[in-house]
């Protein structure tokens, strides 16, 4: 990873993401945020190390968007049997790569389910939870298959923290 020296290992997720094809599959580094969202980033920690985020597909991907997962469902209507978040809303702009929290209507309901701006999205600013950004891989979440259920989704095949697959290799 070539930014690895320059990241936090416990506050570095890696997603390893397969896109259905395996020329564009791959790992995806996100940079976690808890300057921003401290609540929100102990949550998805929490999730990936629980294993939570294994297998869940990329289920709601826009061309020139965003790619939406952390569903277990591929609905999503899911999430996990945690409480919902508190916002923790911020002026950090949804630029390309941000990691923000999915919710619904209630700014309160943030729960498992996140996505990553592929454009942009000034709209969003204020109104969703940022708590990470892609310092790698952003080539894999432009591969995701699109779509609004995806047919065919992409999915993340493993979350892991960098500090445990440090501890793990040694």
């Amino acid at each position: 990873m070539s930014e690895q020296q320059n990241l936090d290992p416990e506050n570095t997720i890696v997603f390893d993401i397969d896109t259905t094809d395996p020329a564009t599959s791959g790992k995806v580094v996100i940079r976690l945020r808890p300057d921003l969202a401290p609540e929100h980033v102990a949550r998805i920690k929490e999730l990936v190390r629980e294993g939570f985020y294994d297998g869940t597909p990329f289920h709601r991907v826009i061309e020139g968007f965003m790619a939406q997962g952390g569903d277990p469902t591929g609905t999503g209507m899911g999430g996990s049997d945690k409480p919902n978040l508190k916002a923790e809303f911020t002026d950090a702009p949804h630029r390309r790569g941000v990691a923000s929290m999915a919710r619904a209507m209630d700014p309160d309901s943030a729960n498992s389910q996140f996505f990553i701006c592929t454009a942009d999205c000034p709209f969003l600013d204020g109104q969703y939870t940022v708590w990470g950004e892609v310092v790698e891989g952003m080539e894999v979440i432009d591969a995701l298959p699109k779509g609004e259920p995806v047919p065919n989704p992409g999915r993340i095949v493993k979350a892991q923290v960098l500090a445990d697959i440090d501890n793990a290799t040694g």
